[in-house]
């Protein structure tokens, strides 16, 4: 039987890998040839087909149930790990069910940390749709010769050249935009504009009252805007970020301009962008369930914020922190997910966030439910152990739970928690939330012991 999940698990990886990589090379090779030739910009990027996760949906969930009083034994004596601290909510379910094989503190709100970005991703395929794109534009200002660069909250716009080098998802570029703006001007007989930008699509304030004073300085996140590139970062790779990245959008954007050969005569700040503006150039992101797997897979604060504002937008609340939660939790009451669930932000570095293990696990649940394929890339975004994004690192070959076990990680100061999912020994689809959000000083210990739980289910 364990033989049997293995094949199942990596015949899963291994076509994901394919798709994913091919795909990424596709895209990368016509952004290469439309910066190097001058021909008609394309009217659009062709459909993505949504990559669910149903190879690891049918590799179990039909055996029989683990042995309850195995399962607690073992499960019970695990808890008792010091490194988990004294305040620790733990919960099994049978995923075709819902039936709880374990709890402890389950109903029991506890801080999230980044398993938060399990809410997010389950409430923007729910309310977007798994192949909804986020589009940066430029539009016409108010005379023929002023144009407007018009964010639509895609903070991995990239201001980078393509390296050749596949990646995914494949972002969109601001050079590409630049591009396509400077051949729709020169088509009209204009080559001299003035540039502003218009990045009004979110509101309120552009950090979290909660979140820590020192997340922006140290890299955690940026500033939450609607127009922003590579993430705010100053640099590629650094985890610094600018103070203002509406602005520094701005700036990349007038500076690969000129180099198309328009002149930028005066480069102004904000402006909002007349109703029904007439649209010069555009560019689009990846679709939403690979916006979503990127968040899961790599704990992308960025993005989990943005994502969040998309659902208040298209379930008509205010785009910001407030409207967001508010239209989350809207989201999560249609799915019937709602309970044990209250967030304050979409990325989970606010630590007013509080989700029942229950909560999540259920909600984990209907993600991968049959009946709910446009969830789906739920699964196959969470990190696999062992192999890919925050549990690349974690869970050693020795390990029962290697390559089995699908989950979100969650560190915050004190707090370590881990919810996903998995294939019992006996073939059972299961999920699970282990959360503990007073553990004590010692980097990694507690992340361990979590991580023993996992394997303790897996095993089962």
């Amino acid at each position: 039987m364990r033989h049997e999940r293995w094949v199942a698990f990596v015949t899963l990886v291994l076509l994901q890998l394919f798709v994913v990589a091919a795909g990424a090379h596709l895209l990368t090779s016509d952004l290469l040839v439309e910066e190097t030739h001058e021909a008609a910009a394309p009217a659009g990027p062709p459909p993505v087909p949504v990559i669910t996760a149903s190879p690891v949906l049918a590799a179990g969930g039909n055996g029989p149930l683990p042995a309850k009083t195995t399962l607690v034994g073992r499960l019970t004596g695990a808890l008792g790990d010091p490194a988990l601290g004294k305040r620790v909510g733990a919960v099994v379910l049978d995923a075709e069910t819902g039936a709880t094989l374990f709890g402890s503190g389950a109903d029991i709100g506890v801080t999230p940390a980044s398993t938060t970005k399990l809410v997010t991703s389950v409430a923007s395929l729910a309310s977007l749709g798994p192949d909804a794109r986020l589009s940066t534009r430029v539009v016409r200002g108010s005379s023929p010769d002023s144009i407007i660069l018009v964010g639509g909250g895609d903070p991995t716009l990239t201001a980078l050249r393509p390296s050749g080098v596949p990646v995914y998802p494949q972002p969109a570029s601001l050079a590409s935009l630049a591009l396509r703006t400077a051949r729709a001007l020169k088509a009209a007989g204009t080559t001299k504009v003035t540039v502003t930008y218009d990045d009004s699509l979110y509101t309120g304030p552009r950090t979290a009252p909660t979140w820590k004073p020192n997340y922006l300085p140290d890299g955690e996140v940026a500033p939450v805007t609607a127009l922003m590139v590579d993430e705010g970062r100053v640099a590629p790779g650094s985890r610094q970020r600018v103070s203002d990245p509406s602005r520094a959008a701005h700036g990349a954007f007038v500076s690969m301009l000129s180099k198309q050969g328009i002149t930028v005569s005066k480069s102004r700040g904000r402006a909002k962008a007349p109703a029904g503006a007439q649209e010069i150039a555009r560019v689009d992101s990846a679709p939403v369930y690979a916006l979503v797997e990127r968040a899961l897979t790599r704990s992308d604060n960025d993005l989990s914020e943005a994502l969040a504002r998309q659902v208040a937008i298209k379930e008509g609340r205010p785009a910001s922190f407030d409207g967001a939660a508010q239209a989350v939790h809207e989201v999560l009451t249609r799915l019937k997910a709602a309970e044990g669930v209250r967030v304050f932000d979409g990325s989970g570095l606010s630590p007013k966030n509080r989700i029942a293990p229950a909560g999540l696990a259920r909600l984990i649940a209907v993600a991968a439910a049959p009946a709910n394929p446009h969830l789906h890339p739920i699964v196959s975004g969470m990190p696999v152990a062992g192999f890919s994004g925050t549990l690349g690192h974690r869970f050693g070959k020795s390990d029962s739970a290697y390559g089995l076990v699908r989950a979100k990680t969650g560190t915050l100061n004190g707090v370590s928690t881990l919810a996903g999912m998995t294939t019992t020994r006996s073939g059972r689809l299961v999920t699970f939330a282990f959360m503990a959000d007073d553990i004590p000083p010692g980097w990694g210990k507690a992340e361990a012991a979590l991580d023993r739980l996992a394997a303790v289910v897996a095993a089962s």
